[in-house]
Formats: C-alpha cells, structure tokens, sequence
C-alpha cells in the first residue's frame, strides 16, 4: 500500500484536533452512526477540559488507495520536545494559521524545526470564516515568516489552502465550493513524498523511537517510523542508545499500527509505516531499536534541557490525610519515577532525607499538569515555588530567557510593556499594530520574570490581552527580580472558619476562604493590603450577652472569596510557602506552620 507521513502542526487553539476529526469523519474512518467525541484526538481528561493537546498522538486514513498517517501535535511551548522528534518521522507538514491571528510564536517554534528538517510545508488558512479574518495579511505573514526562518526555494514555494475545520471544507480559493476536505487530500498526495525508507526495505530492521507510552495490558511501548527492513512479533531486537551503548535485547512482543483512531496488532511492519512496538523494559525515546547485527544507531535530536523545577512533598499539614489516599513518600515517589520513565522532558531527583523530590521539567503548565493528574489520582502533596534552573558556563552564570509575544488593546499596551521591562528585566524587541486598536508587543524576559505574571497580565488588560511565550536561549544572569509586594494573612488558630470574623478581616485584605472551611495555625487565608504577613483569628465569633438589642443583628455578608487554579497558588506563593494539594482542595500555607518557627529561620536566613 502506498504511505504518505504527515503531521499537523500550529500555534496552539488554531484548530488542529478540530482539523483532524474531519480528516477522519470525512475518510469514512467512523461509521454514519458511530458516537465519537468531539476533539477525538485529546483522549485525556485534562486535554478535554482545557481545550489543548498535551501529547503527541498519531492517527491514520485511507485515502484514494493510499494510508495517510497523521500525526496530531501538541501547540505549547512546555511541550515543544514532543513536536521536534515527532517531525523527524513525517515526510511533510500541514502548518495550520488562523486567518484572524496570523502566525504566532509557536507557529515560528514548529515551522523553524521543519524548515530545518527540510520538510516542505502545505499552508492552510484555518478559521476564513471568522467575522475578524484577514487572510490575505495572514498568507503575507506566512511568506514573510518562511523567508526570516531562512526557507529555501522551494520551502517558500509553498501550496496554499483556505479552510474551516469546525466546518469541515477546505478550498484552493476564498470563493470555492466549501462542500468538504477532498481537495486537501489530494493536495497532501500530490505534494507530500512517499517515504524514502521504502526503498530499504530489504535492509536490517532499524527504528527510531519518537514517543514513549504504557499501556496497563502490555506495558512499556515505543513508537516510531520504520526506517529500514521489516519487524514481526516474535522478533528478538536490541536498543541501542544515541552514543552506541547496547541498552538490552529484548523479544518483540506485539507490533501494533494505527488504523482510525485505535492501535490493532498488525503481523509485520514494513519500512516507511509508523508503527508500536511493545516488549522493551529499559529502551527509551531517541533510542534506536533494530536487528542484533546493527551497531551504528540512528542520529536522533537530543532532548530539550529542562528549565525550571518544583519540590513535591508529602503534605504533613494538620488536614493531611482527610481526601487522599496515596500519602505516604514512597507512593509518590514511585509515580513520579513512572512519569519520568514515560515523560522524557521531567527529571526526578531525590533530596537529602528522603521526604521530598525535586522535579525539572519545561514550565509551569507541565508541572501543573502533572500535578492535577496526581492529585486526581488520589495523591496529597505539598508543592514549592518553582525555582528557574541555570547552568555555568566560562565562569558565568546562564538563566533561560523567553520570547514573549503579547496581543492588546492600545489602551493596555502601556502597562504591559512597563510591568515587562521594569522589575522583570525584559527587553524590548517589537511593538507594531496588529488589526484595528491591537498592538503587538515582542520581548525577551527571563523565565524567572514570567512566573506568576500570567494571572496579572489578565487582571492588568481586563481579561483581553493574549500571552504566548517560547524558549528563547541563555543569557546571562539579569540580577534580582522582586518577588509578590504584598504580605499575607496568616490564621493563628486550627478549627472552622467564622462568617463574622471573616468580615471582619475584610478591611485588611483579599480572602482566599469562605465562611465554614477547615483552617489550621499557619494557613494563609488571604492577601494582606500591605507588604507585610499579618496574623489572625478567623475563628472570632461575635460575644453574645444577656441584653436584648434595640435593632435586630446586621446580617453578615461577605465578599466572594479569592478562589485560585493550581497554577496561580504555584506561582502565588513566596519561597517560605508552600501549596498544599489534596483531590478536594487546593490551601495555601507557611513551611513552617510554628509562628516561634518561622521567626528562628527567618533570623537564620538573614
């Protein structure tokens, strides 16, 4: 059967798992009557309620006679390692832009690796039907990005094509039929090569290993693209990591392939096809699997160093234990091992006593991924600011460095650029407009610069500015950047929360609880209105005498509390902090919950 190999690549929200489910419905690959979810790709519980995809997953498609096997990327940027060695197994790119938005800083992270590749990309204008679209400025972008990321000639001799995947049409021209998306596969037919791999078929079997899985029946699985020979259950294989070492020999116990949206155990896979295989205990990604008679492996693109890294604890809080069930040390660290086995962008390290485990990965949304995904698994943790990671290099000292791309309404543009390149030690590399009263500002601000400001950038643009940042490079150390202003509030008793102390506290600041929720000495319940931690009692019920009042008693009403996602408290919190995170609650609260405690380290670290 003839393959074509293709992923679909794009900013993130520019509508590629929405693309994909037309690819498949449209293909025949669901019956008429088959329930599928909206978004099939995003097969994860958080995938599907955050609207982002977080792995890399890979589909197939018969077309016309043809297998098109398409692999659907993640957008974000703490996901970026998954999107370079995804690239290496494909033999072309659908690069998605939205009409409205044009090309954005991920688009210019995934189109400069598959430039480098040497992948010629098709261009689809997504979302033509949107009221704000412009794709005419959007196509001029693309070309004008191509030409800056040094695309050559016929990279930048790009097919273009306009489309709606919400909608399910895809058009050479704005003013085409708009039935379906038959044009576009005939487009990635006759643009996209066949496999060059094809040709090795009669070869020793070698694979490079792109992503890394488990599956709860067969266990550790590797995927990749067959780049010479055949392989069949039953086969005996070796892993050979990227400098040559011999990782171990192993039989192949299943060889799986993608057909529609399931995995189906095939007998043999050929050169050129995208396969799983299953067997493997040590072998990991950018790993090479081939025959016992190869000892040259495969080049394979290094993995992204992490940048910024969380300490996850057992929570030893007075509420411990109440909602979750996985507590004890040895329990996490087991699952945190699991998930470095599997997530080759996190490193697990262990920290003096035992207790605690230092996690480095790529970002905030990864750990708070990570995090919600324990936590929904019954895990109680305690969780520290993240700490930015740095390297040494002749002497000095490297931080890592983002690009920031911001879209604003001119009126917000002001505060945005002074909160970036004051106390955050950004530079400035671009302010142009971007459609009518939008600016577009471009800046390179350290990653330590950027923890926590995400909540504030939407307070500051009242909910309408959009952030978009990318690993930039290392740069030398910017010097200190000042933590949050403001102090907070601190409960200085253990029991249940009253509705007339809480009023009573409002004066002095925003409350992050409510009237009846548990609290415990050394909780933080709130944000102090100045730059100092305050103590107090949020258990203060109102005295009750013997005398009969004239008036009836005011009826307390309270504020709504300050409620904060698992990212925000992560970011919130100040080195001395820490988030307690059970499956029923998010709390903040002082490492040390002893007020005599806290005062002995304070006077130590000063």
């Amino acid at each position: 059967m003839d393959i074509r190999n293709i992923a679909i690549i794009a900013h993130v929200d520019h509508g590629k798992t929405t693309l994909v489910d037309q690819l498949l419905k449209q293909s025949g690959s669901f019956r008429e009557n088959q329930a599928v979810a909206e978004r099939a790709m995003d097969s994860n519980d958080i995938e599907r309620e955050r609207g982002i995809t977080i792995l890399a997953k890979a589909t197939s498609v018969d077309w016309d006679g043809h297998r098109v096997n398409i692999v659907d990327t993640p957008g974000h940027a703490d996901f970026g390692g998954e999107v370079e060695r995804i690239l290496s197994m494909v033999d072309g790119v659908v690069l998605l832009v939205d009409a409205a938005e044009g090309p954005m800083p991920q688009t210019k992270f995934v189109t400069s690796k598959a430039l480098a590749l040497g992948l010629r990309p098709i261009v689809v204008l997504n979302k033509v039907d949107k009221p704000e679209a412009e794709p005419d400025r959007a196509l001029d972008e693309v070309f004008d990005l191509f030409a800056n990321l040094g695309a050559n000639e016929e990279q930048l001799d790009f097919p273009h094509m306009y489309a709606s995947g919400r909608s399910g049409w895809a058009d050479h021209s704005l003013d085409g039929p708009r039935k379906d998306l038959h044009a576009l596969f005939d487009l990635i037919l006759d643009h996209v090569p066949a496999p060059k791999q094809l040709a090795h078929v009669d070869e020793p079997f070698r694979m490079l290993a792109t992503t890394l899985s488990a599956d709860p029946f067969i266990g550790r699985i590797l995927t990749g693209r067959i780049e010479s020979g055949r392989v069949r259950a039953g086969d005996t294989v070796k892993a050979l990591s990227r400098s040559g070492e011999e990782l171990e020999r192993f039989r192949v116990s299943k060889v799986l392939a993608f057909r529609g949206l399931s995995q189906t155990a095939i007998d043999m896979g050929e050169a050129g096809d995208i396969v799983t295989l299953a067997g493997m205990s040590k072998a990991t990604v950018a790993d090479t699997l081939c025959a016992t008679a190869v000892t040259e492996p495969l080049p394979a693109q290094p993995i992204d160093p992490p940048t910024i890294s969380v300490t996850f604890g057992i929570n030893d809080s007075p509420l411990a234990g109440r909602d979750g069930k996985k507590v004890q040390s040895r329990v996490i660290r087991e699952r945190l091992m699991k998930e470095a086995e599997s997530n080759v962008a996190i490193k697990v390290t262990d920290t003096p006593g035992g207790e605690a485990f230092e996690v480095a990965g790529r970002g905030e949304l990864q750990m708070g991924v990570l995090i919600e995904n324990m936590r929904r698994e019954g895990f109680e943790l305690s969780i520290s600011r993240p700490q930015v990671l740095t390297r040494e290099e002749n002497g000095q000292r490297l931080e890592p460095v983002e690009e920031v791309t911001v879209d604003v309404d001119e009126d917000y543009s002001g505060v945005v650029i002074e909160k970036l390149t004051g106390p955050r030690r950004g530079e400035m590399v671009e302010m142009r407009p971007a459609g009518v009263g939008k600016t577009r500002i471009v800046a390179h601000v350290p990653s330590r610069g950027l923890i926590g400001y995400h909540g504030e950038f939407l307070t500051d643009t009242r909910g309408t500015g959009v952030l978009n940042r990318v690993f930039h490079a290392w740069a030398p150390w910017k010097g200190t950047i000042p933590g949050r202003r403001a102090g907070v509030l601190i409960s200085m008793e253990a029991g249940t929360a009253v509705a007339y102390a809480l009023f009573n506290l409002e004066e002095r600041g925003r409350l992050f609880i409510g009237a009846q929720e548990p609290v415990y000495q050394g909780m933080i319940i709130g944000e102090h209105s100045r730059d100092n931690d305050l103590e107090v009692n949020p258990l203060k019920g109102k005295k009750l005498t013997n005398i009969r009042a004239a008036g009836k008693d005011d009826a307390v009403i309270l504020t709504p509390p300050v409620r904060m996602s698992l990212e925000e408290a992560i970011a919130y919190i100040d080195d001395d902090e820490l988030v307690e995170v059970t499956p029923g609650a998010i709390r903040l609260r002082k490492r040390f919950l002893d007020p005599h405690e806290r005062k002995r380290q304070s006077r130590a670290a000063g």
